[in-house]
């Protein structure tokens, strides 16, 4: 179990929905990755992703999928590919990765709470 944190902790990490715009194969990544581009709406914008979602995901069914994303990390450099938010997703029994999607329609750039 992790440690136990505030509620001011929580409200530190910034969880927005966005929309995948672009995908793209990352052959050059050293793990199997995809590149991502995810609209967080008109306050963020347009940000960069690099995920290791091979298994259960082609770059052309990303396109339009809802997902959740952190971005107020800082850039992180990822290969040759600059990562500017990290999309989350849980582990599937095998340990791949399953993006988290909202059950709803909601716009980019709402803020989980």
């Amino acid at each position: 179990m992790t440690p136990e944190i505030s509620f001011d902790d929580f409200l530190k990490v910034d969880i927005r929905k966005g929309t995948i715009v672009d995908a793209q194969p990352y052959p050059e990544a050293r793990k199997p990755a995809l590149k991502l581009w995810v609209d967080y709406g008109p306050e963020i914008g347009v940000k960069k992703s690099s995920a290791q979602i091979t298994v259960h995901y082609e770059p052309e069914s990303l396109i339009g999928k809802p997902v959740l994303g952190v971005v107020n990390f800082p850039p992180r450099q990822i290969g040759k590919f600059m990562s500017e938010a990290l999309v989350l997703g849980l582990p599937d029994e095998a340990g791949e990765v399953v993006l988290i999607t909202p059950d709803k329609d909601v716009p980019n750039g709402a803020r989980m709470y």
